[in-house]
């Protein structure tokens, strides 16, 4: 690595998937104040609401959000049309 290229901030920390839980270790600048322990060893980390091992392309699993019955009332909407 080129010496002086990267800012004064880039450092070691942990990304977690919110959704599943999983964590893992990269370098980055982004700024956070909360730590955990990963591996044994402290690191700031930053919370995500998706990743690549919950994300349903790179999974291959999709998951069906039903919220207030949406999916039923498009279903007995969908069935009425048909008729």
């Amino acid at each position: 690595m080129k010496k002086g290229i990267h800012p004064e901030n880039y450092r070691p920390v942990v990304f977690k998937d919110m959704s599943n839980g999983d964590m893992f270790l990269s370098r980055s600048t982004a700024r956070t104040t909360d730590t955990v322990e990963f591996e044994g060893e402290e690191y700031p980390v930053v919370k995500l609401e998706i990743s690549s091992s919950s994300h349903p392309f790179y999974t291959g699993k999709s998951k069906l959000v039903d919220t207030a019955g949406r999916v039923d009332k498009f279903m007995s909407r969908y069935a009425r049309s048909r008729k």
